[in-house]
């Protein structure tokens, strides 16, 4: 092969390279727009998605930063009103205890005061049957 004939298919390559060159960075910018097509769309609905699920996680996060701190004030709310009923329930039975002991003072009180009426009545019967026993036996002894 003559020099000219080897520069020639020198040139020839050195231009096949140039089109290559030229065909993969058309090729390149041909990728790149298709991908983009492709991938674009799902990154920015999932970029969207991200977002409102983010913003729904920080509202879940401090809903549950306030319940939390609801919760701890119910629990002492309860503490309290448990205390207050067990307060009352024990005042009730000490009340319940001190009137029945109230009630039955005042029951042997009046006992006690209708037994003395009942003793001094049973004596006045007793000194009644002594004078009609005494009587009768006068009277029997008149007749005799």
């Amino acid at each position: 092969m003559s020099e000219e004939e080897i520069r020639s298919q020198i040139s020839a390559k050195e231009d096949d390279i140039t089109r290559i060159e030229e065909e993969a960075s058309k090729n390149d910018a041909s990728a790149e727009k298709e991908i983009e097509d492709e991938f674009d769309p799902k990154i920015d609905e999932t970029n969207t998605k991200l977002g409102e699920e983010e913003k729904l996680r920080d509202e879940a996060i401090e809903k549950a930063a306030e319940w939390a701190d609801k919760k701890k004030e119910k629990i002492a709310v309860a503490k309290s009103e448990s205390k207050a009923l067990s307060k009352l329930k024990s005042d009730k039975e000490k009340a319940l205890n001190n009137k029945l002991k109230e009630i039955e003072s005042d029951k042997k009180t009046q006992i006690k005061e209708k037994q003395k009426e009942i003793n001094s009545l049973k004596k006045q019967l007793s000194n009644l049957e002594k004078e009609k026993a005494k009587a009768a036996a006068a009277a029997a002894a008149k007749e005799d």
